[in-house]
């Protein structure tokens, strides 16, 4: 299960990333966090970047609506997901990892 945490602007979603993999994706779930890879490299802030396309194309929302606001530098990451009620943001993500 993925561990959701509230925040006072919305859900922090934490984010296990790939970067450099062959295809990108939602991979599923490892330790608590969403597996996304992405096939841009971890250069010059590319793979955040690619990270934050595919998290607002799985989950159906706007760009403006996810923020990387944690391991910028690492693998283990934290996104801000804002205006996303917190059980539909579940049901998202189920859906994801269901597929």
């Amino acid at each position: 299960m993925i561990a959701l945490t509230d925040h006072a602007e919305g859900i922090l979603l934490p984010v296990r990333a790939q970067p450099g993999a062959r295809r990108t994706g939602v991979q599923g779930e490892q330790a608590g966090a969403l597996r996304v890879a992405v096939a841009a490299p971890p250069e010059d802030g590319r793979a955040n970047k690619a990270l934050i396309e595919e998290l607002r194309n799985a989950l159906g929302i706007k760009r403006s609506q996810v923020e990387l606001i944690g391991g910028q530098t690492g693998r283990d990451k934290r996104f801000l997901i804002r205006g996303v009620p917190r059980a539909e943001l579940e049901d998202r993500i189920a859906k994801l990892l269901s597929e």
